[in-house]
């Protein structure tokens, strides 16, 4: 059975957030900006519907979705694209495909004890951030 991800989580740490956002095509001063923010992450997990807000400083970002069902994602905030979303499990993993412009594109939510990790594809680039549960 796959964990409930319910929770809200701290930021702690990221590595190659920059060629991640380059991947995307996101200007150079946009990229510099994004690099500084500390996001927290808030999980709403109810059976297979899930809320994932990424909380930062100058906006906030809400995937609101089920389970295995596909959707429109509007990533205007992000890259100003929209694609084609589909979220599932994958073990104990978490996992987003994310159909559209560029390849690859995806992450993968997971826990290791009370710390959640993200990781970020797009193209060849990966970005790791790791988040702290505070409740």
């Amino acid at each position: 059975m796959p964990p409930n991800l319910t929770g809200y989580y701290r930021f702690v740490s990221q590595e190659n957030m920059d060629n991640y956002l380059r991947a995307l095509d996101i200007n150079v001063v946009l990229r510099k900006l994004v690099c500084l923010l500390k996001p927290d992450k808030e999980i709403i997990h109810t059976g297979d519907h899930m809320v994932i807000r990424t909380i930062t400083s100058l906006r906030d970002y809400v995937m609101d979705f089920d389970l295995g069902v596909q959707f429109e994602e509007d990533l205007g905030p992000v890259d100003g694209r929209k694609c084609q979303t589909t979220v599932s499990w994958e073990g104990d993993q978490l996992v987003c495909e994310q159909l559209g412009e560029k390849r690859n594109r995806g992450w993968r939510h997971w826990l290791e004890g009370d710390k959640l990790h993200l990781r970020m594809t797009a193209e060849d680039e990966i970005c790791i951030q790791v988040f702290q549960k505070v409740k």
